[in-house]
């Protein structure tokens, strides 16, 4: 995987002048040539750079595209059609969101700029602490509760989907339980429908709710989420919550995937709260993500 993130870094410098759309080139191509998926290729990404692909394409194009800027051997209309902009104003404000201030700023005080380095991804030793995971094949099954869209927040408690759950009366936690007839077992946080890079905001639907068969037809004031037969790997996380939860998450991309021959395919990414402190401090939890072979 660290080959082949390297790779996808050379094929976006090739691809920095002269593209159109986000990156320039097809992901899904690229995926391909590669021997794995985009939707696996662009969560590594994301998870070991500490940003979508997107954004690093972005603020790589614009790196780059500053120096044209501060040479001032083109105008401005001819460095944003070279950098795959139709027009000086499009160009004008991918060029501030990245580095705060206008080309024409910038050609005149040479700066500040705000330079993304080119990224070289490298293979550290890790793994110290040991992951407690077991794979699991699955027959088809539906998860079924109360759904919400909400923004994907990376760190701490998201207050969207707490919301969501303080909204919910404390018997309805009670009769969903009663609902749950396989795994993943009991309560669950379910987040379907990710962005495939992972993007801070993003929006994904988030279920609170437990999964029943496949046959079973869940009460109609409730929302379902199908999900085919396949594999899963299936990570026990215990401690501070969602702490530990937070970093067993980010642990998959950096030390598991990297180490096993697996690699995710889409489909909802699920958590099981197995145990927990009444005020929810500590909780012993299983994460579950949907895996093919790689």
């Amino acid at each position: 995987m660290i080959t082949a993130l390297n790779h996808l870094v050379d094929i976006v410098e090739e691809n920095l002048t002269g593209g159109s759309g986000v990156t320039g080139f097809d992901v899904t191509d690229v995926a391909r040539t590669l021997g794995t998926t985009e939707y696996h290729l662009r969560r590594m990404f994301s998870s070991l750079a500490g940003m979508p692909l997107s954004e690093y394409v972005r603020r790589r194009r614009m790196s780059v595209a500053a120096a044209d800027v501060v040479r001032g051997e083109q105008d401005l209309l001819s460095i944003a059609v070279r950098h795959g902009y139709g027009s000086t104003e499009a160009f004008g404000r991918a060029f501030r969101a990245v580095h705060g201030v206008s080309p024409g700023e910038v050609r005149r005080d040479g700066g500040p700029l705000r330079t993304q380095p080119q990224l070289r991804f490298r293979l550290s030793v890790e793994g110290s602490e040991r992951m407690d995971t077991r794979i699991v094949d699955h027959p088809a099954f539906r998860l079924t509760g109360h759904a919400a869209r909400v923004p994907l927040i990376h760190q701490g408690v998201n207050p969207h989907i707490q919301q969501h759950l303080a909204s919910l009366p404390p018997q309805e936690h009670v009769r969903l339980k009663g609902l749950a007839e396989t795994e993943p077992a009991g309560l669950l946080a379910v987040s379907a429908d990710l962005d495939p890079d992972r993007a801070e905001g993003s929006e994904l639907t988030y279920l609170h709710g437990v999964a029943v068969l496949a046959t079973t037809t869940p009460p109609e004031d409730l929302d379902v989420i199908e999900v085919p037969a396949g594999r899963w790997a299936v990570f026990r996380v215990a401690g501070p919550y969602p702490q530990e939860l937070q970093k067993a998450w980010a642990a998959t991309a950096t030390e598991w995937f990297p180490s096993n021959p697996w690699r995710l395919r889409p489909g909802p990414e699920i958590v099981a709260v197995l145990e927990r402190a009444d005020d929810f401090s500590t909780a012993t939890c299983e994460l579950w993500l949907p895996i093919e072979p790689s």
